[in-house]
């Protein structure tokens, strides 16, 4: 599933390449979208990449390929969240936060069986959509008890292969603790511009947060403290084969 921005751009790429062949320039997509400037739209294209909807082709400015559209050509709905500053006036050289507000301190009752607990299923981590909004307990997952320590959980399908070197693939399933705090180092759910969620690597460099991806075809993304909200922390992980 892609952000209301992302699928608007998806589209507009896709009919000039029908038009004309030629992939539109970062100053038409940003016009075509109404954005500010034309870093957004590089990270707009950059989430499309990583969810293999567009390829990049090599050594040709501007040339971009469509590799698939989203099932039933339909977007997802984004929904604007609140507060979302990013770190606090105190020193914390090992802990990036993102706040929430007062969001974090309701829990939801996690349903149990006697052979697991029963966790809620919120989607695809591509979803574009705030965490807290996704919070449609309809869809469970079965999880061992051992993978579960306190606090509240919920369960991500993993949309992508920018994590495949810290083993993380395509269609696999994340259990993530609910957090809005992280250690260096640590993968998490982040929020991005209250407009993407992504899973990556965080690390703090100076002022500055850095999402990494474990996959050498796709750049580390370098983003401002008020740009990001950490979501939550994984903990564990679930495949089928």
């Amino acid at each position: 599933m892609l952000t209301k921005k992302q699928y608007e751009l998806l589209k507009f790429i896709e009919r000039r390449l029908s038009e004309s062949s030629v992939s539109p320039s970062f100053d038409e997509m940003k016009e075509a979208l109404g954005l500010k400037s034309k870093s957004g739209i590089h990270r707009l294209i950059t989430g499309l990449e990583e969810r293999g909807f567009i390829r990049r082709l090599p050594h040709r400015a501007r040339a971009l390929e469509i590799l698939k559209l989203p099932d039933n050509n339909q977007p997802v709905a984004r929904t604007a969240s609140p507060e979302h500053a990013v770190g606090n006036s105190g020193f914390s050289p090992n802990v990036i936060e993102g706040h929430f507000g007062r969001r974090e301190e309701t829990a939801f009752e996690t349903p149990t069986t006697q052979d697991g607990i029963q966790l809620p299923l919120y989607g695809r981590i591509a979803a574009g959509t705030p965490i807290e909004a996704l919070r449609d307990n309809s869809n469970h997952i079965e999880v061992p008890p051992s993978m579960i320590g306190t606090g509240d959980h919920y369960a991500l399908e993993v949309e992508g292969d920018s994590m495949i070197e810290a083993g993380i693939q395509d269609g696999d399933t994340v259990i993530i603790r609910r957090c809005n705090t992280a250690d260096n180092g640590t993968i998490v759910v982040a929020m991005v511009d209250e407009t993407e969620v992504t899973l990556k690597r965080l690390r703090k460099r100076g002022d500055s947060v850095a999402l990494e991806p474990a996959n050498a075809a796709y750049k580390t993304r370098i983003c401002g403290p008020d740009q990001v909200r950490v979501q939550g922390q994984l903990v564990g992980l679930m495949r089928r084969y």
